[in-house]
């Protein structure tokens, strides 16, 4: 019989395997990655582990003797470049065939990259794998002890941000330039991205808002200065850019599978079982576009936890398990001495009614909540934990919930 094949090396493929051989699947299992390393888990690249206070092993979900003790193969450093679900075919970039019986595409994304002249210079880099955790750790490092030790960090989303602030922990003088009017707006919407803005500002991280990147200036092929379009020149010794994500959807669309409308999040169609278009095709992770049961549309959501829950709900339906995936989105970000959970999901673009903040944000310590026609749609708890059930309830519950309820939650 053909083996079951997940594709990919993030946390999806790693909680998939876990999930088939832990539910009892004893044929052959493979692992294809095009990276040179066992499936990990990408979170610490841009906290501790880009700090140096993490060791290597810290990201990997599953030790290198699982994989053997389960009989589970790992083929490192092979690309799939193409997929015939017809004949339940892959073939790798070497042209060898690989035939399966069940199939799991959890490639990942790609970084945008920057299209302005420079871009290319040395010192430039994109955080999306460990090896580039490494390299911009060692950069960091060097500049730190250089004495300059200048970072623009080109993009004010979580990646950025979080990146911000592990540099300005590790010393160095930080800018982070945002396209929008407030860092991490396009998620949180003003009220509670200006929060994050005063906790960066208070670590004395310069924030350029409203400004667009147009040049990239070097001397001796290194990244000297970042540009902007009103011809502000910050000096720069080392750039990483975090300007969003592309989700690895090439494979599935050459394949000829469903693939969702960018106006809904665009990624891979899957049913509640995270099955695609052809039965014996199931997608995970950042590709994935999933019907939300509770928010009555489908969502592609580029988090830990996505990768996390769809890897062990795609490992058991591709044994048969027919229940929908019903989880709510949820993911946590730990800048300095602020540690974040959120669960629920929220349209900033679309609108909301408000934010009702429970706590007080100038002591760091509250739980915000978003609302949309008077009922919870996502929480957000701010150093105080273990909340989120209580904030899942709220959101399932569908009622209009009353801001004085909202205002005592942590009362």
């Amino acid at each position: 019989m053909d083996p079951f094949v997940l594709v990919g090396g993030g946390l999806t493929t790693a909680r998939a395997a876990k999930a088939l051989r832990t539910e009892g699947y004893d044929g052959d299992l493979v692992v294809v990655t095009s990276e040179p390393h066992r499936p990990y888990e990408r979170p610490p690249l841009s906290k501790d582990y880009l700090r140096g206070e993490a060791e290597r092993d810290a990201v990997f979900p599953l030790d290198e003797a699982w994989y053997t003790e389960h009989d589970v193969a790992v083929r490192t450093g092979e690309t799939v470049v193409g997929l015939d679900v017809a004949d339940h075919a892959l073939t790798l970039s070497d042209g060898a065939a690989l035939t399966y019986a069940k199939l799991l595409l959890a490639p990942g994304s790609t970084p945008r990259t920057l299209a302005v002249p420079g871009s290319d210079l040395g010192g430039v880099h994109y955080l999306r794998t460990i090896d580039d955790a490494d390299r911009i750790s060692a950069r960091l490092l060097e500049a730190s002890l250089e004495g300059v030790g200048r970072l623009v960090v080109i993009g004010d989303g979580w990646i950025g941000l979080e990146v911000a602030a592990s540099a300005r922990t590790l010393g160095l003088d930080v800018t982070v330039v945002g396209r929008g009017a407030h860092p991490l707006g396009r998620v949180l919407g003003p009220e509670m991205s200006d929060f994050y803005a005063s906790v960066h500002t208070e670590h004395e991280v310069r924030l350029v808002r409203g400004a667009t990147v147009t040049a990239l200036e070097g001397a001796d092929g290194r990244v000297t200065a970042v540009v902007l379009s009103d011809g502000t020149r910050l000096g720069a010794d080392v750039v990483v850019a975090g300007i969003g994500a592309a989700p690895n959807i090439g494979l599935a669309e050459a394949a000829g599978l469903d693939l969702r409308d960018a106006a809904l999040g665009g990624g891979v169609v899957v049913d509640g079982t995270l099955a695609t278009s052809h039965p014996d095709v199931f997608a995970g992770g950042d590709i994935a576009s999933i019907p939300s049961p509770h928010y009555g549309r489908p969502l592609r959501v580029e988090h830990w936890a996505i990768a996390q829950e769809t890897g062990k709900h795609a490992g058991r339906a591709m044994l048969g398990a027919a229940d929908p995936y019903d989880k709510l989105p949820y993911f946590y970000s730990d800048q300095y001495d602020v540690g974040m959970e959120y669960t629920g999901w929220v349209d900033v673009q679309a609108g909301y009614d408000d934010v009702v903040v429970s706590g007080d944000t100038a002591e760091r310590e509250f739980v915000a909540f978003w609302r949309v026609d008077g009922r919870v749609v996502a929480g957000m708890a701010v150093n105080v934990w273990e909340q989120m059930g209580r904030v899942e309830e709220l959101i399932r519950s569908g009622r209009q919930v009353p801001t004085a309820e909202l205002e005592a939650f942590t009362g």
